[in-house]
């Protein structure tokens, strides 16, 4: 059986090694005449589409398994293989991360796992700084935002490379904001059928660090999910179940407010959104069904193996222009 999921994963990196074969306009169209670029991305009209559904079915199963989300692949990804511009680009990634959100939310409110007075402060700042990360991200020059986006990936990698989550932090005495924020609840543990309590610390820190999260949520179309987790886990010492759910439900505030903008710019294409997001929904669910036998950890290094690579890519991209 092990063999079986090895032969998967070598597939899925073979896969997106030949994706840069699929897409070769991306990387030749620079220094070509207007009548030449024209004839070289002239396909039908299901052509890309198709294409990109397949890779983003691929992405869902890879997103699952190496515990990150969609969004955050999507982007670097799909604007490193595929000869779509920057900025529509984000704004499906943007509708990718909320679709998932949206998803998972009601679920974990019900189980008591997403915390509502938790994810609310920290969603308001959040989704006010990504409005700003929007017009901010569209308004500067796309090589620019090239040049920042492979910085912030690179960022990330090192970030899912060195970072450690803690189940139960212990948090002897909570902060004063805190405190007035309410930041304190229990659940349900369900693997021991112990009641878990859990209060916050370090809380202005991660209001702070909120502010940056939103920004560059907004200005780059990734979803917050790679950075809310490690900033209530870590940061605020909130346990790790109540720190993935809640991060999945401010997913749904953060990222909707950003993807209005988008939306109003015209960055947002049907024909890219609709089979990135149908596609890494059919993806992940198959990626569940997976993770049950296969080994995340190996998956894991591939996907931050290939971070580094997108990351490297849009940043030479940038600095190319």
């Amino acid at each position: 059986m092990e063999n079986k999921f090895t032969k998967l994963f070598l597939f899925i990196i073979l896969f997106l090694c030949l994706s840069l074969f699929f897409c070769p306009d991306l990387f030749a169209q620079e220094g070509k005449g207007a009548a030449e670029v024209t004839k070289s991305v002239a396909k039908p009209w299901w052509y890309w589409p198709s294409i990109l559904f397949v890779f983003c079915f691929i992405l869902g199963i890879v997103a699952v398994l190496a515990g990150v989300g969609g969004g955050v692949l999507y982007v670097p990804l799909v604007s490193a293989f595929f000869p779509f511009h920057l900025d529509f680009v984000r704004g499906a990634g943007l509708f990718v991360a909320l679709a998932g959100a949206l998803a998972a939310g009601p679920g974990l409110l019900k189980r008591n796992l997403a915390n509502l007075r938790l994810a609310l402060p920290f969603a308001l700042i959040a989704s006010t700084c990504s409005i700003f990360g929007a017009f901010l991200g569209l308004s500067l020059p796309t090589n620019i935002v090239q040049i920042l986006l492979g910085s912030t990936i690179l960022f990330i990698s090192i970030l899912l490379l060195t970072s450690k989550n803690v189940e139960y932090p212990i948090v002897t005495k909570q902060d004063a904001i805190g405190v007035a924020l309410g930041l304190q609840g229990s659940y349900m543990e369900e693997a021991t059928g112990k009641i878990v309590q859990w209060k916050t610390k370090n809380t202005w820190v991660g209001l702070l660090l909120f502010i940056v999260i939103g920004t560059v949520a907004g200005m780059f179309g990734l979803g917050a999910g790679w950075a809310n987790l490690p900033v209530l886990n870590l940061v605020m010492g909130v346990p790790l179940k109540i720190s993935v759910a809640t991060s999945k439900f401010l997913l749904s505030i953060t990222d909707t407010s950003a993807a209005w903008v988008y939306l109003n710019r015209g960055c947002v294409i049907p024909l890219i959104a609709i089979p990135s997001i149908i596609g890494l929904m059919l993806g992940s669910i198959v990626g569940v069904r997976i993770l049950a036998k296969a080994k995340p950890a190996l998956i894991r290094y591939i996907v931050i193996g290939v971070l580094i690579f997108a990351g490297g890519k849009a940043l030479l991209k940038g600095l190319g222009h």
